[in-house]
């Protein structure tokens, strides 16, 4: 297939700086992974094109035959504002004659013919080799059909990508399930049969000190007594589970069992007990920063509830809910952004209120409101009110708008000052809708977390929006919405106390709906606007949020996503951009909540990642042992980091000079656990400050079983050794290179058969339509 020549003789290149840009203006948004198009030239009946995969993507190019976003990247051509074929957009309809070759390139040349068509239809060819033009691919007849613009600008902003509610999907377990023991059942927590049962924590330790077992599994109720206003109620449950978890964690013999904390109608359609709605964003991210170590469970008082456990906990799921003995998941959808009960706010109807107003989210909201919604009365609080930097500015700059101002200093927390400002609100311009965006934070993982920094940042949270809900029950608003994070949902390491009071947000407006009151809950993602909330990030944070597929908004589009919000059904929501396409190819499992979005077949799974895997490796090559220990350390270091390439990562610096801190620990330790199947202490990299003493306590810590026999691998060792010494003729090399691609290519087509009918098993109902419409 390959060319004489690239670019062909007379081939006229095209610019495509800026290319992409163009396209979202005619409603094309593609995300960084689709984004391959380098060079691309007008030829004689066509085009050809250079397009390459993202540096994040290329390790996943081996799963497929043609990668896809590389295959999508080489019909840009096609695109209007890049090729300009025919000044149409034009989607793909049906392919015949296709044939492919070698599997695995992350970069491609691409010849496009281009057909005739009638208008209603377009038919192209394509042929693709990689770099050096080895075949790839060849598609005799691609049949496009073209999508009208307005259509398409139609459809996009229907769809709103990033806007995504939490549904409860039913589990079918196994009822007969007996083999999961409670263990100790702490405090009243229920479970069928008979248990040991302790006071707490604290007692199960005194029992193993007095020669009692350490426990593969505990049970615990997070108790909500009935005295007390609510949002004292809740910081103080949330305060005795996180007692629990920091007893839990601070005993190395507890290091291989779980803790499954039980919780009453905390969580769901229709929660019940929002005391302890805060106990599922605080052991969420206990989850997150100790992985497999708790287990949530919010339970009714159907027997058949208490009955079903058992078979619940064997699912292996970390987070559960359980109805009348039926058991379901979180599970995070897009959400339907058009409304069968919730009318859209009449923003300017009389005076809105806003919290944390002279914040940076605050002010955008503001203005937004101003100039989109015509509120023509702002009341604007935060604890510094007036006094707060860029108040005065902010003020200044709305008044301009045609605004009526008023900047208020009150603590929201304080129900009495509240009250006070609300009073004072005139009855001519009545109080019409309240958003409350404040927010504090105090990040710190949870066996650093104390009952005062908890207790500081439930406050704000949970006691204001408490006093915002009960306080203006006098009005008839229009809308009354809190600004979450997403922090709550995914239980962002390091972060308990701020997704505690996030859960306890989503969980207040869920109630007031279930009132027939207006709620929305906006679990926000990342912002491109920096906050109070987000100035300490670092780049280090920042790289984490983009491996967990979180992807920055900008401004407008948060606002344009507030917009929809109100006219959606769900009264809550996740509030993001997510990178599905990158999560996907990572090859990893994603979080529990994004396994509905992002499906992860078996052959992108990552053998390096496996213990025995490892193991494996480690037997084959003795010799090899320490360097392949260093390798592993410096490649998860880098990928904690956010580095490109383990060579960034200099194996004698210590982890300090690296850049760690107790967040980063956490997830290098967790790392290596997954990739060792050890379970290393929370001090790892404390006690064994450089990547070259870590590697070397895992060659201690790790039990290599020596092989009898690994002919194929020594095989492959042998073919090594020659590949580096270079020892032989041109010709001779050539043919090494034909017959490993061939053996490549055979080794990839067995495991893409192996792995068809897995992958058909775990598909998502959207990835098996779209495998039908590709046969249709």
């Amino acid at each position: 297939m390959g060319w004489e020549q690239w670019p062909p003789v007379g081939a006229v290149e095209v610019d495509v700086v800026g290319a992409y840009e163009r396209l979202v203006g005619v409603g094309y948004g593609y995300g960084p992974a689709f984004r391959g198009l380098r060079r691309l030239w007008r030829v004689v009946g066509g085009w050809c094109a250079e397009v390459v995969l993202p540096e994040g993507l290329r390790s996943s190019a081996g799963s497929f035959g043609v990668h896809p976003a590389l295959l999508d990247a080489g019909l840009h051509a096609l695109l209007p504002g890049v090729g300009e074929v025919v000044g149409r957009s034009w989607l793909p309809f049906s392919w015949s004659g296709v044939w492919v070759g070698r599997s695995g390139a992350s970069a491609l040349r691409v010849r496009l013919g281009v057909g005739s068509g009638d208008g209603d239809s377009l038919s192209v060819s394509l042929s693709v080799g990689d770099e050096w033009d080895v075949p790839v691919a060849q598609v005799d007849s691609l049949l496009l059909r073209p999508l009208n613009r307005e259509a398409l600008l139609t459809a996009s902003a229907a769809a709103l990508d990033g806007l995504f509610a939490v549904e409860w999907t039913e589990l079918t377990v196994d009822a007969s399930t007996d083999d999961i023991a409670a263990g100790p059942v702490l405090g009243e927590a229920p479970w069928p049969g008979t248990a040991p049962s302790y006071p707490d924590v604290a007692a199960l330790l005194r029992g193993m000190d007095a020669g009692a077992a350490a426990p593969a599994q505990a049970v615990a109720l997070a108790t909500v007594g009935d005295d007390g206003p609510l949002p004292v109620r809740a910081r103080r449950v949330t305060s005795q589970v996180l007692d629990h978890l920091r007893a839990w964690l601070a005993d190395e013999r507890l290091s291989g069992s779980r803790l499954v904390v039980l919780t009453r109608g905390a969580v769901g359609t229709a929660p019940t007990d929002l005391a302890g709605a805060g106990v599922w964003g605080l052991v969420r991210s206990a989850q997150t920063e100790q992985p497999d170590r708790f287990v949530l469970v919010d339970i009714d008082d159907d027997p058949r509830s208490v009955a079903v456990l058992p078979a619940a906990l064997a699912t292996g799921e970390p987070q559960l809910l359980v109805r009348a003995g039926a058991v379901s998941v979180p599970r995070l959808s897009r959400a339907a952004t058009t409304a069968t009960g919730s009318p859209t706010p009449d923003w300017g109807a009389g005076t809105v209120l806003i919290t944390g107003a002279t914040g940076a989210l605050g002010g955008v909201l503001a203005r937004h409101l101003v100039t989109e919604h015509g509120v023509s009365r702002l009341l604007l609080l935060s604890r510094r009110g007036p006094d707060a930097p860029g108040a005065d500015d902010l003020r200044d700059e709305l008044v301009g708008l045609g605004a009526a101002v008023d900047i208020v200093a009150c603590d929201v927390a304080d129900r009495e000052a509240l009250a006070t400002v609300l009073d004072a609100i005139p009855d001519e311009q009545p109080l019409s809708a309240v958003v409350h965006t404040a927010g504090l934070l105090d990040d710190g993982l949870v066996p650093n977390l104390t009952p005062q920094r908890l207790d500081a940042v439930l406050r704000t949270k949970v006691d204001a929006a408490w006093h915002l809900h009960e306080l203006t029950r006098r009005w008839d608003l229009s809308a009354f919405v809190v600004y979450s994070s997403v922090a709550g949902l995914l239980g962002t390491a390091g972060q308990a106390n701020y997704a505690a009071g996030n859960t306890f947000l989503d969980a207040l407006i869920q109630h007031r709906r279930a009132q027939g009151l207006p709620g929305t809950s906006l679990a926000w993602g990342l912002w491109e606007q920096a906050s109070g909330l987000t100035d300490h990030l670092a780049d280090v944070d920042l790289k984490r949020m983009a491996r967990f597929g979180l992807l920055p908004l900008s401004s407008p589009d948060a606002m344009a996503l507030f917009d929809a919000a109100q006219a959606a059904a769900e009264p809550a929501l996740a509030v993001t951009r997510l990178d599905l396409v990158g999560l996907r190819a990572r090859g990893e499992q994603p979080p529990p909540l994004l396994r509905a979005l992002v499906q992860i077949p078996r052959r992108t799974a990552d053998p390096a990642a496996d213990s025995a895997s490892l193991a494996r490796r480690l037997a084959a090559a003795p010799a090899d042992r320490d360097r392949i220990l260093v390798d592993l350390v410096r490649s998860s270091v880098a990928a904690v980091l956010g580095h490109a390439d383990l060579r960034d990562v200099e194996v004698e610096r210590t982890f300090q000079e690296l850049g760690f801190d107790s967040l980063t620990a956490v997830e290098l330790r967790n790392q290596l656990n997954k990739a060792t199947g050890l379970r290393l202490p929370t001090t790892l990299v404390f006690d064994h400050p450089t990547p070259a003493a870590l590697a070397a306590l895992l060659r201690e810590q790790l039990a290599v079983d020596e092989p009898t026999e690994v002919p194929v691998l020594d095989d492959l060792d042998r073919l090594e050794t020659m590949i580096r010494s270079g020892a032989w003729d041109a010709t001779t090399r050539s043919e090494i290179d034909d017959r490993l691609r061939r053996l490549l290519d055979l080794h990839h087509q067995r495991a893409r058969a192996s792995a068809v009918e897995a992958d058909l098993d775990s598909a998502s109902d959207e990835e098996l339509f779209a495998l039908v419409d590709k046969f249709d």
